[in-house]
Parts: structure tokens; sequence; C-alpha cells
């Protein structure tokens, strides 16, 4: 069956891609980003996130349907309603701090944005602004992708392959919406394709075959995704064979420090959008080798960081 063929295939189960099938969309992305500022009201929306009403309307309803945010009344005549991220929508707050995270890790990013203030967020806690870091409940060490391993869980199996997204491909850099600093977050997780293939590379899929087989992409999508994420600096084009020549697609130091974001999603999805039989896959943190329960802190105070323990960006 080709991969073109999206009516019956079938792709490995995975809490993080699951999550990533929901939120991995550009303008679904910056609407959340919007919700996480404080923006509660339509017009509000268009102002923070570039968005055309109608598009809008469409995402913010997506939204809703799947149980993130939902309409508050807040004016009788003539009706009209707030949008409000729901305990589920909120409890995405660990992984928007990890895309946080990975944009302040990027040297040029205050070059970009010198006086952006959207990546900047206070921990009460200290009265610092925040550089959280992902760790192990249980020993308190830092969680990355090569301290980390994952074990088929409870819910291991197959799930139904995504289906093709009706709208364009929306990763172009500049598009409108985001402030410079988060650019190229939006532009690595805005789009279903690219958003998968980071997650795929955590297992260690770097040839083109095995990625096809894990994602069921057409060959032409993931040709153009790879080059995108080779551009972004988040995968190396490294030749594995001379004749023919092949090439195999690795992890940059960057694009491993998108880990702990993996690692959220993962945990979220398993909150929220697993079955009864439980997770898909198990986290085990080597150093102290127990079942990974990641924490997010503070890394100046060592503090637990949380909605209530933030300031929002103004």
């Amino acid at each position: 069956m080709s991969p073109e063929n999206h009516s019956f295939r079938t792709v490995r189960a995975s809490s993080a891609a699951r999550a990533l099938t929901l939120i991995g969309d550009r303008w679904t992305l910056l609407a959340l980003y919007a919700a996480f500022r404080g923006i509660s009201r339509f017009d509000g929306f268009v102002a923070h996130t570039g968005m055309a009403r109608s598009l809008l309307t469409d995402r913010l309803g997506r939204l809703e349907a799947a149980g993130l945010m939902e309409r508050r009344p807040y004016q009788e005549r003539p009706v009209r309603h707030g949008y409000h991220l729901t305990a589920k929508g909120l409890d995405l707050f660990d992984a928007a701090l990890m895309i946080l995270r990975w944009d302040q890790k990027r040297t040029d990013a205050v070059v970009e944005a010198p006086g952006d203030p959207a990546h900047r967020v206070v921990h009460r806690t200290c009265g610092c602004e925040l550089v959280a870091q992902l760790t192990c409940k249980a020993c308190g060490q830092a969680v990355t992708a090569r301290n980390t391993t994952v074990a088929p869980g409870p819910g291991a199996g197959l799930d139904p392959a995504p289906r093709p997204r009706a709208q364009r491909r929306s990763i172009v850099e500049g598009e409108g919406g985001a402030p410079p600093v988060a650019e190229r977050a939006i532009a690595v997780l805005g789009d279903r394709w690219t958003s998968h293939l980071v997650a795929a590379s955590f297992y260690g899929l770097r040839r083109f075959g095995d990625l096809q087989a894990e994602l069921g992409a057409a060959s032409n999508i993931l040709s153009d995704r790879l080059a995108r994420l080779v551009s972004l600096g988040v995968l190396d084009r490294v030749r594995y064979q001379e004749r023919p020549e092949r090439w195999e697609y690795r992890l940059t130091d960057e694009g491993r420090e998108l880990f702990p974001l993996i690692v959220t999603l993962m945990a979220w999805g398993d909150r929220w959008l697993s079955g009864p039989e439980g997770a898909p896959e198990v986290l085990t943190h080597a150093p102290c080798g127990q079942r990974l329960e990641a924490v997010v802190r503070c890394e100046v105070c060592g503090g637990v960081v949380g909605p209530e323990t933030t300031t929002p960006p103004p």
C-alpha cells in the first residue's frame, strides 16, 4: 500500500504523536500562545495572532471541540463570549515552558528580539526571569535525550495514521502572528509532518525509508520536510553510502534540545489521550533507574514551576 493511501494505514501508538496531531498546526499553536498570555476575547486573538477572522473562528472551534478551550459569556446584549483554557488546555503549560526554554537556549534569540517581552516569564518564587528545566522527580537531575530510554508501555500498539489536512502547509517563517523569538519553534512544531519527524528522530530513525515507514508520508512531502528541518538546524544531513549515494538525517545538538518538549507532550498525552489500557510508552531515567515522572523546575532557585508561580509575559 502506498504512503499516499491513508485509509487503512496505522502508525506506532505514541502519546506525543497524538498530542502533536491535535495541536501541531501553526494557527492552533498561535491561538494557544495567545491564550496563555491571558487573551480571551475574539478581537484580542485577532490582534495577537494576525489570523483572519474566519481562520480564527475555525481554530477556536477546533480547540473547543477538543476540550482545550471553552466559551464563557461576558456580555448579554448582544451576547458575546470569551474563550478560556480548560483544565485540559492549562495542562499544556509544561509543554509551553519547554518551547520557551528551547527558544531561550538559542544563542541568536536575544539578538533577534532583544526587547521582545514575549519570552520573559518571571518565576514569582524567586523573582528571577524564568529559565525552565525539566527534571526527574525521583532524583532531581535534568532530563535529556541521552539519559532517558523508552520502552513499550501497557497501551502499546498501533494508531490510525493521521488524515491529510485540507489546509495548506503553514511553516513559512515571518508569516505573522508569532514574535521573532518564537518563530522558529512555530516553524518546527506548526506543521504536522515536521513535528512528527522530530518525534520519530528520538526513536533513532535516521534513514528516509525508515522515516517513511514510521510516518506514512508521501515521498515528496517527506523530502520537503526533511530539507526544512535541515535548514532550521534541527537535523543534519549525513552521507552514509557513496555508491549509490545515500543520506541519513541525524538530530543536531539543537535538535536534541527539543527532547524535554517531547517528554512533556508525552506526559500530557498519557493523561488526556490514552485509553483505559494506559500509556503506549514508558520512559526510564537512566541516572536513577526509575520510571520517569518529569517535573519543571526553575534553574535559578530549583523551585517547582506552575501557572500559579509564574507571571505571564505582557
